[in-house]
């Protein structure tokens, strides 16, 4: 079992940046295929970004260009790096590890607001 702990969620201002952490309980993420996820009240969760065993990376059209993931397999953590955010980006970021079972954590609040 793998247990995810997010971090890094604030109130930002439209433009501004911030990079999301989730630590996983368990070493060698190179095992898991990781993402990110987010979700607004009444609404469905959606896809952000993902990363493969291998590292390979998808995005979703929005977050193309704005938004990076990243792992460090030594902290066995994987990053979420948001650069020019906007209102439309608020909401709860998840971290979400498969590897056959699908694991979950708690997630993150992220809000853009002057």
């Amino acid at each position: 079992q793998v247990q995810l702990v997010e971090s890094g969620g604030d109130l930002v201002q439209p433009g501004g940046s911030l990079r999301l952490s989730c630590a996983a309980s368990r070493s060698n993420l190179t095992f898991y295929v990781m993402g990110w996820y987010r979700q607004v009240p009444g609404k469905q969760r959606e896809l952000v970004a993902t990363m493969s065993s291998g590292g390979t990376t998808t995005y979703e059209d929005s977050a193309k260009g704005r938004i990076t993931i990243s792992r460090s397999i030594a902290k066995n953590t994987v990053f979420l790096q948001m650069n020019n955010l906007e209102p439309k980006d608020t909401a709860r970021y998840y971290c979400k590890a498969v590897n056959g079972v699908e694991y979950w954590g708690q997630g993150t609040q992220v809000t853009v607001s002057s």
